[in-house]
């Protein structure tokens, strides 16, 4: 099986950086039904987080926000990749970027234990049409 790569939308909201702030819009999305692909959440500055979501599907993911009065950013462009759990992996896909001189914003990437790995890649907007070229996507 090869590498799956796509072009993803996520969008992102600021929070407190403390207990519970971050369980507050997960229970506004679960109550509503909204599913993820993918989420990333990270401090950004002192008492701050940031916390990147990637729904499975955008409208009702915006309508839950709208609704529960969260504030978006979004959407953004990033790349979701998929494969066979291998050493070198996510390397190959680098060395890709770096020979096209493509400077990477964020990467997350996780096992899932039953021998595949998923990641998430985020480059700067200006890089996002020749990143997707590179990746064989365009």
């Amino acid at each position: 099986m090869s590498d799956k790569i796509q072009r993803i939308e996520y969008f992102y909201t600021i929070v407190p950086n403390k207990t519970g702030s971050g369980s507050k819009v997960f229970d506004v999305l679960k109550a509503e039904g909204v599913n993820l692909i993918a989420h990333i959440g990270f401090p950004i500055c002192w008492g701050r987080a940031q916390l990147d979501f990637v729904p499975s599907d955008r409208e009702k993911f915006l309508a839950a926000t709208k609704k529960a009065g969260i504030k978006t950013v979004g959407p953004k462009t990033a790349f979701f990749i998929q494969g066979e759990d291998r050493v070198g992996a996510i390397a190959d896909v680098l060395a890709k970027l770096k020979q096209a001189g493509i400077s990477i914003t964020a990467l997350q990437a996780v096992s899932s234990g039953e021998g595949h790995y998923g990641a998430v890649l985020w480059v700067k907007p200006k890089y996002v049409a020749k990143t997707a070229q590179i990746l064989g996507l365009s």
